[in-house]
């Protein structure tokens, strides 16, 4: 029988009278790969914080190696082994890998002068119980999200850690990274630590867990090994509904026989080369590759952030210059971006503030003054039109779920009526329910006759939206297909050979 590493018993916590968590129990033995799954709101975050020692349960209580606790203090939390790797990693950006890596380390020692010497041991010792080698001089802001990933691994693991929690963690990752990170945590179940791994996209759910805990509405729905639960499964116990994903339907609009779109070897070096395609009315065209194939890329140069260097854009028939975000603006395209926290909303403003922002300068009186009543009734209006889920429209936009923070993004973008749409990752950290219904929006767009580009390397979001996918490698757009005429095996297959 395998030891018992953790357990919560009958754990229940509430926040100014509503209950986050009412009832819940987990046990996660040594050595095992238990998920912890469920939509925004249904209790995952609070239950991570009672078990690093954050918050003080309402009722219940948690036991380690067979010692309880009613209150846990972080600082017991990680003496008995138990280490957090947050969505941000909490790393210093200014300092480099293997100050990172160490820094808890020396800290703890207490010395006055730093052993540089020593820093680099521990980090290069860190980075080898995983296997990877890292430029330990680099600075973190200057490596990629994956790496940021494996540092954060490398500085638990030097915590004596036996339970590492990772929340999200592949949000940002491409899938060959993700692969990666699976075989990290794999090489560290066999070393017989134990992970509770957190996340939205439930093929990776499927592929890396031995057991699965569903949350929903604070509550658990579902403790069982991960054999047992398909992914209609999954869906059900999260949601409480089936989601029937449909695939798009495009029809040619034949009242609009022009190209929408049309790019001609469009060419910014060291970022993409003689990108050419088209994207008419009422079409939603996906563009894939990896990470550094030059999708984002292409999609910033089209807004006008780093304007292509020759080539040409043509909307319509015309022929237009996009040399600035307001080119891109006043020519009709719009932009979701891949981050929604850092490039599409203004976190501390109100939800109101955030959807009108685009259209300020048509809200405002002969006096130029803002008209409060028009205001008011554009943001009504968008938060009932895409069922934006808010009991106020003057709380911080930040205090929306993910699913709703992107609501607020297209419903910007939406309210000065684009007809294009370029969508970055468009549901990005986004959980079942709400990627279902941001798919259906953009169904709808489509079939009004909007067309929408999207980029990304969710295959399935790509199958279950687009007509047509467009594969990007090392900058060049390398081979199409119709979506009718592929599986989502064998793009996959495509992008590793990318």
């Amino acid at each position: 029988m395998a030891e018992e590493f953790l357990k919560v018993n009958h754990i229940s916590k509430s926040f100014a009278g509503v209950k986050a968590l009412e009832d819940v129990s987990l046990t996660i033995n040594a050595g095992e790969i238990h998920c912890l799954v469920g939509e925004n709101g249904s209790g995952k975050s609070t239950l991570i914080k009672l078990i690093a020692g954050v918050y003080e349960p309402d009722e219940g209580e948690i036991i380690i190696k067979g010692k309880p606790y009613k209150r846990l203090h972080p600082i017991d939390s990680i003496r008995e082994g138990i280490q957090i790797i947050y969505q941000d990693f909490s790393l210093f950006p200014n300092l480099t890998v293997a100050e990172n890596i160490a820094l808890n380390t020396e800290l703890e020692k207490n010395k006055k002068l730093v052993d540089w010497k020593e820093v680099r041991t521990i980090a290069k010792e860190a980075l080898e119980k995983i296997d990877i080698h890292l430029d330990l001089d680099a600075l973190v802001e200057q490596m990629s999200v994956a790496d940021k990933q494996l540092i954060a691994i490398s500085r638990a693991l030097l915590q004596n850690s036996q339970l590492i929690i990772m929340d999200e963690p592949t949000t940002a990752l491409t899938q060959r990274e993700v692969k990666s990170l699976f075989k990290v945590i794999k090489s560290l179940q066999a070393k017989g630590m134990s992970i509770l791994f957190v996340s939205h996209k439930l093929n990776e759910v499927q592929e890396i867990s031995d057991r699965t805990l569903i949350l929903r509405n604070g509550k658990k729905i579902v403790d069982a090994p991960a054999s047992e639960i398909d992914r209609a499964k999954l869906v059900y116990y999260m949601t409480g509904k089936e989601i029937v994903e449909t695939s798009y339907e495009y029809k040619p609009k034949t009242d609009c026989p022009e190209c929408l779109l049309k790019v001609d070897n469009l060419t910014s070096p060291g970022r993409f080369y003689n990108v050419s395609f088209e994207l008419h009315p009422g079409e939603i065209l996906g563009i894939t590759g990896l990470l550094g194939s030059g999708r984002t890329e292409l999609a910033t140069s089209l807004f006008g952030v780093e304007p292509a260097e020759s080539g040409s854009i043509s909307i319509n028939g015309k022929q237009i210059k996009i040399n600035s975000i307001q080119d891109a603006v006043a020519n009709g395209i719009g932009y979701v971006p891949e981050d929604r926290l850092t490039e599409g909303l203004f976190l501390p403003q109100s939800i109101g503030r955030n959807l009108i922002i685009r259209k300020l300068d048509e809200l405002l009186t002969k006096t130029r003054l803002i008209d409060e009543r028009r205001v008011n009734s554009e943001i009504k209006r968008w938060v009932g039109s895409l069922s934006i889920k808010t009991p106020n429209a003057n709380l911080p936009v930040q205090s929306l779920s993910g699913g709703n923070q992107q609501r607020v993004v297209l419903a910007k973008w939406l309210a000065v009526n684009p007809q294009i749409l370029i969508l970055n990752g468009p549901t990005v950290g986004v959980d079942v329910g709400s990627k279902s219904e941001l798919h259906a929006i953009m169904r709808k767009l489509a079939t009004e006759g909007m067309g929408l580009l999207v980029m990304s390397d969710d295959i399935p979001e790509l199958m279950a939206t687009c007509n047509r996918i467009l594969l990007m490698r090392k900058g060049r757009i390398v081979e199409e297909f119709d979506r009718k005429n592929i599986t989502e095996k064998e793009i996959n297959l495509k992008l590793v050979e990318a």
